[in-house]
């Protein structure tokens, strides 16, 4: 006889056949494909069943998911965040939206990042309220646009007001590892301006993309002297040229070019701080014709105190479900980060690795998504 699916498992299966691609800025992705509101309302729609408050938020197909449930002696509110986006499917190798069993594991784009947290967390709700056993207030979040600009974020804060959990939990492949701590996402745009003319005659002209590339050797030594300061827990920041461009063609010396910068911040640092060192390795190498003209935080850094409510409600969970404890880092920034700097601190904890999450064969482990729904329910209950 055939083992049964769990039930998180069987709500699993529901979300990743839902599609609810971020496009990530490309032009890309098919229209059918994009957007999260679809997968929002289907889980708003169990959560109402359930007796839950439940309600989508956030403009066109980009929405995002808040549900809340309160209850009578409750000392303390959590935000569980599994955001609804996933990355584009283009390249893989298994059909991204039907999900399938092989052994432990199962496929499907979002398995892994992070419809799996979402499935742990809703199935454990559903067992708690059915049983009367939930002790500790829950706003259940989907976000969309986790991927890219977090711009679910934004709207899930507005729209709870002045009602504030106290800390957050952030669902992402973590390996079922308690993560406090993670780098912060920057990116930087530079422009070079030229002077366009006949490739016969270069001294009539100016190249920018020679200046570019001079600023490309300039950001390289500054991602050399920021490799020397390390964090204690984090190790450096980091920086790398990921994209560059310009010219008209291979007759005209080119009259623009440009490079987007990766910047990796550690806990303290803003857009203010990394684009004060890019301005300054640009004076000191002389490039008055190249400009810094784009430069944001996707990701802001998280740094949670391992003595803090967040940390000390999650470790009492894992204890009591059999599974490590200490608190550890991410390579990778998340959302936890995007509600710390709105003064809610947290955590980030989840089923899958971030080994699988967006390849092309993602999967999530059938196991840890069952754990991950003990914890759950070990932590709400």
């Amino acid at each position: 006889m055939s083992k049964a699916i769990p039930s998180c498992i069987r709500h699993l299966r529901d979300y990743i056949a839902i599609p609810s691609v971020n496009p990530m800025r490309s032009d890309r992705v098919p229209a059918e494909l994009i957007g999260e509101r679809r997968y929002a309302e289907h889980v708003q729609a169990h959560l109402r069943r359930i007796g839950l408050d439940a309600v989508v938020v956030g403009k066109g197909d980009r929405a995002s998911l808040v549900a809340e449930a309160r209850v009578a002696g409750a000392t303390d509110t959590v935000l569980i965040a599994s955001h609804l986006d996933t990355v584009p499917v283009e390249g893989m190798e298994i059909d991204p939206f039907d999900p399938t069993i092989d052994g432990d594991r199962l496929y499907g784009r979002g398995s892994c990042d992070t419809k799996a947290g979402m499935a742990a967390a809703v199935v454990a709700l559903e067992k708690l309220l059915s049983a009367g056993r939930l002790r500790r207030n829950v706003i259940l979040v989907g976000e969309a646009d986790e991927e890219c600009g977090s711009v679910g974020v934004t709207d899930v804060l507005h729209h709870l007001g002045t009602r504030r959990p106290d800390w957050t939990l952030a669902t992402e492949p973590t390996s079922m590892e308690l993560v406090t701590h993670h780098k912060g996402v920057g990116r930087a745009e530079l422009h070079a301006e030229g002077q366009a003319c006949h490739s016969s005659d270069p001294s009539l002209g100016h190249s920018a993309i020679v200046d570019i590339s001079k600023a490309v050797l300039a950001l390289d030594e500054l991602a050399t002297r920021l490799g020397q300061d390390i964090d204690g827990r984090l190790g450096p920041a980091t920086l790398s040229v990921g994209l560059v461009g310009g010219g008209q063609a291979a007759n005209v010396v080119p009259p623009d070019a440009w490079i987007q910068v990766d910047r990796r911040l550690l806990p303290g640092e803003s857009v203010e701080t990394f684009t004060a060192e890019i301005n300054a390795a640009l004076h000191a190498a002389g490039l008055d014709r190249v400009r810094l003209t784009a430069a944001s935080v996707e990701k802001p850094a998280l740094a949670t105190e391992t003595d803090s409510a967040a940390v000390r409600a999650c470790q009492a969970a894992l204890s009591a479900v059999g599974l490590p404890t200490a608190p550890g880092i991410a390579a990778f920034g998340t959302d936890a980060g995007v509600f710390a700097q709105h003064d809610l601190p947290g955590v980030v904890f989840g089923p899958g690795s971030i080994a699988q999450a967006q390849t092309a064969r993602e999967y999530v482990e059938i196991s840890q998504v069952e754990r991950a729904t003990e914890f759950y329910l070990a932590l709400l209950g």
